[in-house]
């Protein structure tokens, strides 16, 4: 496994594995994040440099924390004790854990490199207190690339004190390399047949929805077309997917998910260990940022954000994201890349 390291700007570094066939995982320490991922052209959405991700969106790509998702009012109780947390003003719920959150720290990191598989280990702790989170947190995100073109993503962390965590990576992929193309003609399948349903400023409501027979039903390999052009309640809410879906399965050993190229030539399969995935189908409408000198399509990327689902701090049936004190967390999500041969499609 060849790696390099270069310059990404502002003080960050841009860190690269290539495997044996060429396949490629560059990250950097600016917010523990993926930069690139593929062969001959680029599968996840990005910038440049850091100076285009703290200016443009600090949340592509990035690992997430501490809480993915939203917290309604910042508001939540642990163990008998209330706790308010920092809110975004635009929203007034807390997101994705306050800013500035995991996605703009400068991540420490090293390397482990083998014959099979090589890793970029990042580490970080968030101070007690930090954004009103109790607890010390240490957190490690470890990004491997393996000779088989997985990436895989383990997260690990500790707290000193009982508090909350829900990690989670938030990669966006465009199997077509290009950012101007909306992902309409992509097929998704999902290991789901129920999603939370969300109120109008997308926090939960606590009602699980069963989406079998529903535009939000991918249980059967199905173009994404299909869901945006559909007239679903929950589709308009959103203009697309923002929404937690509930996996049948939590395996690493079983797909949770798989994404297909509108040509066939690539597909993406997704396995993990968390209960949840938040499916967001970049519903930026004409606002998306600018990238490699293009602007980003109206649903021109979409996640596989692993996770508990949002809103379990209020609802127990969605999970728990309660970390004791002084108790090892791991969640571990990975990503196959399977390339095709240009006159073959997937199943």
């Amino acid at each position: 496994m060849q790696i390099t390291e270069k310059d990404f700007g502002q003080g960050y570094h841009l860190i690269s594995i290539e495997n044996e066939s060429g396949f490629h995982l560059s990250v950097t320490d600016l917010g523990a994040r993926i930069v690139s991922l593929g062969h001959d052209k680029e599968l996840v959405l990005n910038f440049d440099s850091a100076e285009e991700y703290l200016e443009r969106d600090a949340f592509i790509g990035a690992s997430i924390g501490r809480t993915a998702g939203r917290i309604e009012n910042g508001r939540f109780t642990l163990d008998g004790k209330d706790y308010q947390v920092a809110i975004d003003p635009e929203t007034g719920h807390s997101l994705h854990g306050g800013k500035p959150g995991f996605e703009t720290k400068k991540w420490d990191y090293a390397i482990e490199n083998g014959d099979q598989e090589a890793s970029i280990i990042f580490t970080l702790t968030s101070p007690d207190g930090e954004h009103g989170f109790p607890g010390n947190l240490k957190v490690e995100v470890r990004h491997t690339l393996t000779q088989e073109n997985v990436w895989r993503v383990t997260t690990k962390a500790t707290s000193d004190q009982t508090t909350l965590f829900n990690p989670t990576n938030h990669v966006y992929f465009n199997l077509t390399g290009d950012p101007t193309q909306a992902i309409d003609e992509h097929k998704l399948w999902l290991n789901s047949d129920s999603v939370a349903v969300l109120r109008p400023d997308t926090i939960p409501t606590g009602e699980i929805m069963n989406v079998t027979g529903t535009p939000f039903d991918f249980q059967t390999e199905t173009a994404l077309a299909d869901m945006f052009t559909s007239d679903f309640e929950q589709k308009n809410l959103c203009n697309g997917l923002d929404h937690p879906f509930f996996l049948k399965e939590s395996d690493l050993n079983k797909p949770a998910a798989k994404l297909t190229s509108p040509d066939g030539t690539v597909e993406l399969t997704v396995s993990t260990d968390s209960s949840s995935v938040v499916i967001f189908t970049a519903n930026f409408g004409e606002d998306g940022p600018m990238m490699q000198g293009k602007q980003l399509a109206h649903h021109g990327g979409i996640t596989f954000e692993t996770q508990v689902a949002p809103g379990a701090e209020q609802f127990p049936e969605f999970g728990s994201i309660k970390l004791p004190a002084n108790t090892p967390f791991e969640t571990i999500t990975e990503y196959k890349i399977n390339l095709k041969e240009a006159n073959t499609h997937g199943n």
